[in-house]
């Protein structure tokens, strides 16, 4: 047997200080908010995640896998303001979640100076759809999809005229959005969420990969190296613009 078969991985504990903390370091991000930054490539890149189900006002079921926005945002506004940081790559696999909550994330992203890239892997649905078009840049996995609905209410609802007007404010306020990111039209975008043909329990439109490109919603079909690749060319054209006016 080999001495290279023979050595052992230190684990994290027998590990001097400084190795310790850079091991413990990117762990912890992971698992406390989702995130990475990645700095062995030829920029430094800002992994985020938005998985499972999109945490608001309330604490969901400890059962629920959540990304909340306490953690989100504000790793937003670091990402802007980080000198260090070249850009952001956003990975969503959500079903959706808390309609204000989303929407603040997806404002967030918009307003960003940075070169801002999403990959819509396994599912974008929902609420995940103003998030994913957000982005500067969008792909979508040719297995993944995305789920367009209206808006709809857990629990005890008052059938008052009020309640209805609310409803469609805020229906509004998520198509007004979308549409401004990508190149659906707001006719189309209501007929895709009113369809009552397709989903047997509720009403609205799956679509799959191409079908999401194809409708204007998201840019392009990709995989990670894609979404790598494209935000690669953005900070360097973002980077020649820096030089220009420099």
């Amino acid at each position: 047997m080999s001495k290279k078969s023979c050595m052992q991985i230190p684990e994290v504990s027998e590990m001097p200080e400084e190795e310790k903390e850079q091991v413990e370091k990117p762990l912890g991000n992971i698992i406390e908010t989702g995130s990475i930054l990645s700095d062995n490539g030829e920029y430094v890149v800002q992994c985020m995640t938005i998985i499972g189900q999109i945490e608001g006002h309330y604490i969901l079921s400890p059962q629920n896998k959540t990304t909340k926005y306490e953690h989100i945002i504000p790793q937003l506004v670091a990402v802007e303001q980080d000198e260090r940081i070249d850009g952001l790559l956003i990975i969503l696999n959500t079903v959706g979640g808390d309609v204000e909550a989303g929407l603040a994330i997806a404002e967030l992203m918009a307003g960003m100076k940075k070169p801002v890239v999403s990959l819509v892997l396994g599912g974008g649905h929902s609420i995940g759809v103003p998030i994913a078009v957000a982005a500067k840049k969008s792909f979508i996995a040719k297995s993944a999809t995305m789920t367009i609905h209206p808006v709809r209410m857990n629990g005890l609802m008052l059938g008052v005229p009020q309640a209805f007007e609310y409803f469609q404010r805020m229906q509004q306020r998520i198509t007004t959005f979308v549409t401004e990111h990508s190149d659906i039209s707001a006719e189309r975008y209501n007929q895709l969420a009113m369809n009552t043909n397709e989903l047997v329990m509720d009403i609205g439109t799956i679509l799959d990969g191409q079908d999401a490109v194809d409708e204007g919603l998201i840019d392009s079909i990709g995989n990670l190296n894609d979404a790598v690749s494209a935000l690669y060319r953005m900070i360097r054209k973002s980077e020649k613009k820096k030089t220009k006016k420099s």
